[in-house]
């Protein structure tokens, strides 16, 4: 069933769905009167609905069942993502919400080239239509949020909200994932990945400073598109097994 995500306010007996939501239903997935939808308040909380009536830019919906929704992660990830070229930012916002992370904040990096400067407002809210997107095609309860791009220092001190934080660094030896994962005992985890270029080694030490854990991803070197997607994928599966909330 198609999934739309609302604010809570729109829930009464009734849900109303509007503007461009109710549009898409009408005349793209052209549904009829009596055909089911999903509806989520955006908290991790599913309305099994169905159409009752279409009215001007609106569509009212009868719930038929409430339900939690079970496609949310047992862990929290805060991507902490180094402010990439052209239009990686946006592959890496989509894949990683799909994957299941919890928020995104663009950071800029030592290693940054992009200034967004004017255009950030309309790139903000651009990336976080596509995370909705996302969210509504991977069957998410929530849209994860994008944040406002913070410098690498301000990252830093956010993370320390988490309980643990991570950074992949190719000159890492010694800590893989796996045996971060197997002595992590947490509720939220950030991630720091760097944009092309990777960390300064000054990053790095003031991270080390700030309690940020390095880690291998492996002998080969990863594209920061890449990186964020495997570090989550990886996290997230060996979280969901259980073993280690």
């Amino acid at each position: 069933m198609p999934k739309f995500f609302v604010n809570k306010e729109q829930i009464e007996k009734q849900i109303t769905i509007l503007e461009e939501d109710a549009k898409h239903i009408k005349t793209v997935l052209r549904k009829k009167e009596g055909e089911k939808l999903i509806i989520c308040d955006g908290e991790g909380i599913d309305y099994i609905c169905s159409i009752n009536c279409f009215e001007q830019n609106t569509v009212i919906v009868d719930i038929i069942e409430k339900q939690y929704c079970e496609s949310e992660p047992p862990i929290k990830i805060t991507l902490f993502q180094g402010l990439p070229k052209a239009d990686k930012m946006e592959l890496i916002i989509q894949k990683c919400v799909e994957l299941g992370v919890d928020s995104i904040v663009p950071v800029a990096t030592e290693h940054s080239v992009v200034k967004l400067d004017k255009k950030e407002q309309k790139k903000l809210e651009r990336w976080q239509k596509i995370a909705e997107a996302a969210a509504k095609q991977s069957g998410r309860g929530k849209i994860p949020q994008i944040g406002n791009i913070l410098s690498f220092e301000q990252a830093l001190q956010q993370s320390k909200k988490l309980d643990s934080a991570i950074i992949p660094y190719e000159k890492e030896q010694k800590r893989n994932l796996k045996e971060f994962i197997k002595c992590f005992r947490g509720k939220s985890i950030g991630v720091f990945i760097g944009a092309e270029g990777g960390f300064s080694e000054q990053e790095i030490a003031q991270a080390i400073e700030q309690n940020v854990i390095p880690v291998t991803l492996g002998k080969r070197i990863l594209r920061t598109e890449t990186a964020g997607m495997i570090t989550t994928a990886i996290l997230i599966y060996e979280m969901e097994q259980g073993d280690n909330i």
